[in-house]
């Protein structure tokens, strides 16, 4: 049975995916740590669109869990057709104040897990000669955020993996595509355990960036920034020298984390 599988899927834009996907009759199997929000949204979607829908789990930090994750899904006969990598988590503040393993565990995530799981999947997608994946990045990818640098480190490294990869595979039938949402309406702050976040206005939903995403799939785009404003800014990060925008935003920002102006 081919499978779509979403990783973060419980709540935010890859909910969103999942929502979207099986109304448009994907198989899902469906991955986060929640087993409450992942049961019930199973259950909900199977009943409302008449699809497949399962569930695993699982904490994507923990060594073993692709491994397992992998496994569950060969035992059950899925092929993963399509592959959102959607699982992640970010912090803010001077980088000295953050706790360690705090940030290590955002890297082991953000890239470590997706890398894994890409490279679980794409021997399957090759022989078929058929598969997507969508990794998402971020509008934070385009150049370095002083008091965001991990976690626009990590995304950085998401763009550039996705695209050196859609090259390779593109004789295979398969799209690969990094998504680059700006700040979008989800619970991100609240999940990556950020108390005091910028306010950021004309945010988009998680269901407009499903939108662009999927639209980019379809246009076989290897990048896709989500949203005019976040387009217009990425254009600025990318030819801007980095530090003079390092430079800029850390002046807007360091009264906020250091009070100093």
């Amino acid at each position: 049975m081919k499978v779509t599988l979403i990783t973060g899927a419980s709540s935010g834009i890859g909910e969103a995916f999942a929502r979207r996907l099986a109304a448009e009759k994907h198989d899902l199997v469906l991955v986060a740590r929640n087993e409450k929000k992942l049961h019930e949204m199973c259950d909900e979607l199977m009943l409302k669109h008449q699809i497949m829908a399962h569930y695993v789990v699982l904490d994507l930090t923990d060594d073993e869990a692709v491994g397992k994750l992998f496994d569950e899904t060969t035992r059950h006969g899925f092929e993963v057709d399509w592959l959102i990598n959607n699982a992640g988590f970010g912090s803010m503040g001077d980088f000295v104040d953050l706790d360690i393993e705090k940030e290590l565990n955002m890297i082991e995530l953000n890239i470590s897990s997706l890398v894994a799981l890409t490279h679980a999947y794409l021997p399957g997608m090759r022989s078929r000669e058929h598969g997507t994946i969508i990794n998402i990045s971020s509008g934070a990818s385009f150049q370095p955020i002083p008091f965001m640098a991990t976690y626009a480190a990590t995304k950085a490294f998401v763009s550039s993996f996705s695209e050196a990869v859609a090259e390779e595979n593109r004789p295979f039938g398969i799209t690969i595509t990094a998504l680059c949402p700006g700040a979008t309406t989800t619970n991100f702050f609240a999940a990556s355990d950020i108390k005091d976040p910028l306010k950021v206005k004309g945010q988009q939903t998680a269901e407009e960036v499903v939108d662009t995403g999927l639209k980019a799939v379809q246009n076989g785009r290897t990048k896709k920034v989500s949203g005019f404003a976040n387009y217009i800014g990425a254009l600025l990060g990318t030819f801007s020298p980095t530090w003079l925008s390092s430079r800029v935003i850390a002046k807007a920002l360091r009264p906020k984390f250091q009070g100093k102006e």
